[in-house]
C-alpha cells in the first residue's frame, strides 16, 4: 500500500511540475524571448561544456565506486585453476578500461571540438579504407587474442580423462531450495538414478538394486580433500539451477533430465583460508556490520545475531523461486586425513533405505511382547520374595 502511495505522489507531483512549466511559458509571451528552437553558439558552447562534465562524472564515479566497493570482490582462489580464471578476467578488464577509457575521451573531445559554430558546415567525409581498415583489424585481433586464450583455459578447466586421471567423484544434487552431495564409495562409480524412484528417504532417487549403487553416501554438508581432484556430476530434480562455487571460481548449470560435469582441486582448506589476511579482513568488517545490527536488536529487545565465522558455499545462482536466496550448502575442505574419517562415520544410502523398510514394517506388522514381559515380572517379583525370604 505504501509503495502504491508513493507512485500516486510521484505521479501528480510530475503533473504539477508540468502544469508550473506551462504557466511559466505562458507568462512569458509578449517577452523578448527566442523560441525558434534553433541552437545559438551559445546553446552549443554550454552543451559542449557538459560533454566534459559528463566526462569528469563518469570517470570520478568509477574511480569512487572501485575505492568505495572494490574490496568487496573475490580474493585468494581456492581451486588450483582459480589463477588461471583470474588472469584471464583481470586481462578482460584491463582491455576494457584502456578501450573504454579512449574511446570516451575522443566521443566527448570531439563532441566539444566540432561543436556546432555559425558559419561553420559538417565536412562530408565519404570514406578512408586506411582508418576502416584500422579500426577492423584492431578489435579483431584483440578479441582473437582473447577468445584463444579463453579457449585454452576453459580447456584446461573442463577437460577431465576420468579413465587416466585420479579423480573422486561426487554428484551434487539440486532441487527447489536445497542441495544434497553422493559420493561414489570405493568402487569410485556413483549408482543409477530416477527422480521417479525418490522414496521415503531415498531422496535422491538411487537405484538400490546397482551394484554400483551399494556403497554410495548421501550427505547434505559437503566435504572434499585438500589437493584431490574432484569430478562434480550435477544433477536437478525439478528446474534449472546453476552450482556456483565462488571461493573455488566454479559454476555450472544443473538440468533436469541430464548430467552436467566440472572439476577442480581444491588447494586451501577451510582453516587456512579462514587464517588468509583479505578472508580476515572481510570477516572483521561484516562482524562490524552484525555488531550495529546487534545493539539495535538489544535496544528493541530482540535476540542478538552470531558473530559471522567464514565457510565456503554451494549457492544457487539461477533465480529458481521464491527461496532461491536461501538454497545453500556448506562447503568443508579438509586434510586427507580428516576427511577419511569423516567419511567412514557415513552410513550408505542403501543401508538407510533398508533401514527405513525395517522399521515401517515394524509398524505395520507389531509383535505381541505381552508374555515375556509378564513373565519378566514374575521373575522379578519371585526374586523380591526370595530376597526378603532371607532377609527374614
Amino acid at each position: 500500500m505504501t509503495t502504491l502511495l508513493v507512485l500516486i505522489v510521484l505521479v501528480l507531483l510530475s503533473i504539477a511540475i508540468w502544469q508550473m512549466t506551462k504557466i511559466f511559458d505562458l507568462t512569458q509571451v509578449g517577452g523578448k524571448s527566442d523560441d525558434s528552437q534553433i541552437a545559438t553558439d551559445n546553446d552549443n558552447n554550454v552543451q559542449g561544456y557538459l560533454m566534459f562534465g559528463f566526462l569528469a562524472f563518469l570517470y570520478i564515479f568509477m574511480i569512487y565506486g572501485l575505492l568505495k566497493w572494490g574490496h568487496l570482490a573475490l580474493g585468494t582462489p581456492a581451486s588450483e585453476h582459480g589463477p588461471d580464471y583470474d588472469n584471464l578476467m583481470n586481462i578482460s578488464f584491463g582491455i576494457i578500461f584502456l578501450v573504454q577509457g579512449i574511446t570516451q575521451v575522443l566521443l566527448h573531445y570531439f563532441a566539444y571540438k566540432y561543436r556546432g559554430e555559425k558559419g561553420r558546415k559538417a565536412l562530408y567525409y565519404a570514406d578512408n579504407d586506411k582508418l576502416e581498415f584500422i579500426w577492423t583489424i584492431i578489435p579483431v585481433v584483440v578479441l582473437a587474442g582473447l577468445i584463444l586464450y579463453g579457449l585454452y583455459t576453459w580447456t584446461n578447466i573442463m577437460f577431465v580423462d576420468e579413465d587416466k586421471e585420479d579423480v573422486m567423484v561426487v554428484e551434487l544434487y539440486a532441487k527447489q531450495f536445497s542441495w544434497e552431495a553422493r559420493y561414489a564409495g570405493k568402487d569410485n562409480v556413483l549408482g543409477k538414478a530416477n527422480v521417479r524412484l525418490i522414496e521415503g528417504v531415498n531422496t535422491l532417487g538411487v537405484d538400490v538394486n546397482d551394484p554400483n549403487a551399494q556403497d554410495d553416501i548421501a550427505v547434505t554438508e559437503l566435504h572434499i580433500p585438500k589437493g584431490k581432484k574432484v569430478l562434480f556430476k550435477m544433477r536437478s530434480q525439478d528446474i534449472i539451477h546453476s552450482a556456483y562455487m565462488p571461493h573455488f571460481r566454479a559454476q555450472m548449470n544443473c538440468v533436469p533430465g541430464m548430467v552436467t560435469e566440472f572439476a577442480f582441486r581444491p588447494t586451501m582448506t577451510t582453516d587456512e583460508m579462514r587464517q588468509d589476511p583479505k578472508i580476515v579482513e572481510k570477516v572483521a568488517n561484516i562482524n562490524k556490520i552484525r555488531a550495529k545490527k546487534t545493539a539495535e536488536l538489544l535496544a528493541a529487545g530482540k535476540a542478538a545475531l552470531d558473530p559471522y565465522t567464514f565457510d565456503y558455499l554451494l549457492l544457487c545462482n539461477k533465480i529458481c523461486g521464491a527461496s532461491h536466496f536461501n538454497m545453500q550448502m556448506k562447503i568443508v575442505v579438509d586434510t586427507p586425513e580428516q576427511f577419511q574419517s569423516w567419511l567412514k562415520e557415513k552410513g550408505t544410502i542403501v543401508a538407510a533405505v533398508k533401514a527405513d523398510k525395517d522399521a515401517k514394517a515394524a509398524e505395520a506388522n507389531p509383535k505381541t511382547e505381552a508374555p515375556a514381559e509378564k513373565k519378566a515380572d514374575t521373575t522379578v517379583v519371585a526374586e523380591a520374595v526370595d530376597s526378603t525370604t532371607v532377609k527374614k
